[in-house]
């Protein structure tokens, strides 16, 4: 007798997920479907840090180029210069 007192009285928490379940169900599928590609999409997005860290491998690369151009030329420039 026990057994069917309890099955009969729901558990708060059980009621609530059947009335969120029933809303779901509610929803058509071509919304339900956009709302997980949308989730989806966001979720592959690139972060902000990954674009940070694309921007400085480029300016360090700039940097090293640079670098290396003005290191050759700064060296030929005082071999030209006649010492009198």
């Amino acid at each position: 007798m026990g057994k069917k007192d309890a099955s009969l009285a729901r558990a708060p928490v059980d009621q609530y997920r059947k009335q969120i379940g029933q809303q779901d169900y509610k929803k058509s599928k071509s919304a339900l479907k956009a709302t997980r590609l949308q989730a989806e999409a966001k979720k592959n997005a690139p972060g902000i840090k990954d674009i940070l860290l694309v921007i400085v491998a480029i300016l360090f690369f700039l940097l090293c180029v640079y670098a290396f151009f003005y290191l050759n030329l700064s060296t030929e420039l005082d071999l030209d210069v006649d010492v009198d």
